[in-house]
């Protein structure tokens, strides 16, 4: 054992803080360049999903080498161990500043492998080796300090947390990309300092820890098997949770944010010394569980911001439950490194099932109700109620009482759908649940009847209602980009919805009917009115693009003789629009027109130049903001693809953000005309299912704007917005443009 007994309180305490600031900083920096290289990376690989899971895979992959190659270092002498990784982070560092190689794809390329050797190249070393900084330098500590270094992995989440947040709040609104680089790059250099002063408090040889004692049986597979389960589960919550609030509750921009940072926190608090946090996170997590089972099916818009901050508490102390599992189950240090690797195993295959299997065969998502499930199995928590508690004590009684409670839950799970029959249907969901709830909170305590109770209320409070709407063919489609549903709108049309945002509302009862343009691309709106006026501003033979494709809503402006492109990103939304028994929009009016699939500004950067006169782009919607499609870049590739003269129409309907500022900022700079158009309909209009919409005009050519524009009252000129600085592939960010107001 290293000699430590000699060391003052200042010197321990010295050396904990070099630690802590450490790990603190290479975590800080490992969230810092997710974020920071996918903004790099997005003009020149598109939003497509393949490119994405493609990127997730690549970082979860150098996260599992980074923990391996610090588990492998734990075979060499401390001197060794510190030789190796300095000189690792020393050739690591002739990569920097951080950033893409120039390379770009060819337009054949698969991403699935084109991606992965991309960010390799670009990004591999570096990310490998600062990934591995948390577990090596907790060895490192417990080698040098003599003291529990697990406590040091709560620094180590919550610089993962400053990081994530630095950069959306910090480092995006007031850096640019470029700037960004150097910026990470200099924070590199003190991490490494860093490193070097940690190495030199390294014994000369290895030593057992003084934190926790070197006892009892050595590691079998199966407590490696659940470390790896603990960490799967909260892992694919922060997924499932982040979906299902973005897909039924609330589409918010930045909202993906707080699930992670949840996450992140939950481990602070699971592996701090200070352990009151965590116990009482843990009490309280069964009830905060069967809260937000419960309010899951609910559809009530107002409850919408509640049922999501239920869901990101729910996440939290899920988080610290099962995390403090794996604090009270950590080994001695020398297997430390192997436990933080089996954690990074569970985190991976929890990230892996959400991202890449669920979409695959789940058409809702399912996965986060059997997360939901899995969590009550895993959490064990002991009963709040003193009395009840002491029934749950593995006697002949318990048992008796458990199988019973089982079965009791079975059957009302199983009939809250009409109960056989012996309770009207408004009554049935209403018993059933509040039934299993009760059963449910007290048998908190009871790790058998808790699970069981938590899936039954599952299916009562609303999973019957979503299975049988999966079973309905056509209702419900599943895409890497989201979850669509098509939904009645009243009695006389129907909707696509994307989560809680409609895509196209067609009205029925006749051919003319159907034929009528509805929601955000009604006659008087800003894009209706440029259809209609496409004859005068380009005559008979108008070249039109369109990009989003949705229900297909505007091919019934077409006319004979024009020509017309429809460019859309997800291939499920093209077989919905094209599905006649869902939407009739292309198939009574554009039947044949040519949909080109794939990120709009790679394809229309590859498209004819000049090929368009009228190019609209509808790509904005809800919390999807595509930043790179509305970027100075973006509109260069928009001027290549219209003529001289042309007309382009940009949709920028939102219920959280005032997009117009961008878009008349970098109109501004790159000398177009403008002027937008917000169309609010009158009480005919939508009783025909229109919707407000704001969208903006550009043309390089004053008259041809001035000619759409005359004698329609509503337009207003495109004013940029003092001191808003235009965005652009190296800055752009989203928080100035942040409105709650109607």
């Amino acid at each position: 054992m290293v000699a430590v007994a000699g060391r003052t309180d200042s010197g321990g305490r010295a050396g904990r803080a070099r630690f802590v600031a450490t790990i603190f900083v290479g975590s800080f920096l490992l969230f810092l360049v997710q974020p920071m290289i996918a903004r790099m990376a997005l003009p020149r690989l598109g939003g497509a999903p393949s490119v994405w899971n493609s990127a997730m895979l690549v970082y979860q992959a150098l996260l599992l080498a980074g923990y391996a190659y610090a588990h492998w270092l734990g075979r060499f002498a401390p001197p060794r161990q510190a030789l190796i990784h300095l000189v690792l982070l020393a050739i690591a560092a002739l990569t920097l500043p951080i950033g893409l190689m120039s390379a770009m794809p060819p337009p054949d390329a698969n991403p699935f492998l084109w991606v992965p050797w991309l960010l390799l190249a670009s990004i591999g070393p570096l990310f490998f080796v600062v990934s591995a900084q948390a577990p090596l330098l907790q060895r490192w500590f417990a080698m040098s300090e003599g003291a529990d270094p697990y406590p040091l992995y709560a620094a180590s989440n919550l610089g993962s947390f400053g990081g994530l947040i630095a950069y959306p709040l910090i480092v995006e609104p007031l850096i640019g990309v470029s700037e960004q680089r150097w910026l990470w790059s200099v924070g590199y250099g003190l991490l490494m300092l860093l490193v070097v002063a940690c190495a030199i408090a390294l014994p000369r040889s290895a030593a057992p820890a003084g934190g926790r004692e070197e006892r009892g049986a050595p590691l079998d597979w199966r407590q490696i098997g659940r470390w790896v389960l603990l960490a799967a589960v909260p892992s694919g919550l922060i997924l499932s949770t982040t979906l299902h609030i973005t897909t039924d509750l609330v589409a918010m921009p930045l909202l993906w944010v707080l699930p992670l940072a949840a996450y992140l926190l939950s481990f602070t608090v699971a592996f701090a010394s200070w352990r009151t946090p965590a116990n009482s996170m843990r009490r309280l997590a069964p009830l905060i569980l069967l809260l937000a089972c419960f309010a899951i099916f609910v559809n009530q818009n107002w409850l919408a911001l509640l049922f999501c901050a239920i869901s990101i508490l729910n996440l939290f102390t899920v988080g610290v439950a099962l995390h403090s599992r794996l604090f009270e189950t950590r080994p001695p240090a020398r297997q430390l490194t192997l436990f933080y690797l089996a954690l990074s195993v569970g985190g991976v295959l929890g990230g892996i099932f959400c991202a890449l299997i669920a979409p695959l065969i789940f058409d809702w998502t399912y996965e986060h109700l059997i997360l939901l499930v899995a969590a009550a199995w895993l959490m064990r928590s002991d009963s709040p109620f003193g009395p009840i508690a002491n029934l749950w004590d593995n006697s002949a009684l318990a048992r008796r009482v458990t199988i019973a409670g089982i079965a009791i839950v079975m059957v009302l799970a199983a009939g809250s759908e009409d109960f056989f029959g012996l309770l009207p249907d408004s009554d049935v969901t209403r018993f059933a649940t509040l039934a299993i709830l009760a059963i449910a909170i007290t048998s908190i305590g009871n790790r058998a009847l808790f699970t069981v109770s938590t899936a039954g209320l599952l299916i009562a409070a609303g999973g019957w209602d979503q299975l049988e709407l999966s079973a309905t063919p056509g209702k419900t489609t599943r895409s890497f980009f989201g979850i669509y549903s098509i939904r009645p709108s009243g009695d006389d049309a129907r909707m696509l919805v994307h989560g809680t945002t409609v895509h196209g509302i067609q009205n029925l009862g006749s051919p003319d009917r159907e034929r009528i343009e509805t929601s955000y691309y009604a006659p008087r709106s800003g894009v209706g009115l440029a259809m209609q006026a496409t004859p005068q501003l380009f005559g008979p033979n108008a070249r039109i693009d369109v990009v989003g494709l949705g229900a297909g809503t505007l091919a019934c402006y077409a006319r004979p003789g024009e020509r017309w492109t429809f460019y859309e990103i997800d291939p499920a939304i093209v077989r919905i629009a094209r599905d006649p028994a869902k939407f009739t929009f292309l198939s009574r009016c554009l039947p044949d027109v040519p949909i080109e699939i794939g990120d709009a500004r790679l394809t229309l950067a590859r498209a004819e130049a000049a090929g368009a006169d009228l190019l609209v782009v509808d790509a904005f919607s809800s919390d999807a903001i595509p930043i790179h499609l509305l970027t100075r870049e973006a509109l260069g590739v928009y001027g290549r693809r219209l003529s001289s003269s042309g007309l382009l129409l940009i949709h920028i309907s939102n219920r959280f953000l005032n997009l117009r500022p961008v878009v008349a900022a970098n109109a501004q700079v790159a000398g177009w005309h403008g002027a937008a158009r917000s169309h609010k309909p009158s009480a005919e209009g939508r009783a025909l299912h229109e919707t407000e919409s704001e969208w903006i005009a550009l043309s390089r050519s004053p008259q041809v704007l001035g000619r759409l524009i005359g004698g329609n009252p509503g337009w207003e000129a495109l004013e940029p917005q003092p001191g808003f600085a235009p965005w652009s592939d190296d800055y752009a960010s989203v928080l100035p443009l942040f409105t709650w107001g109607p």
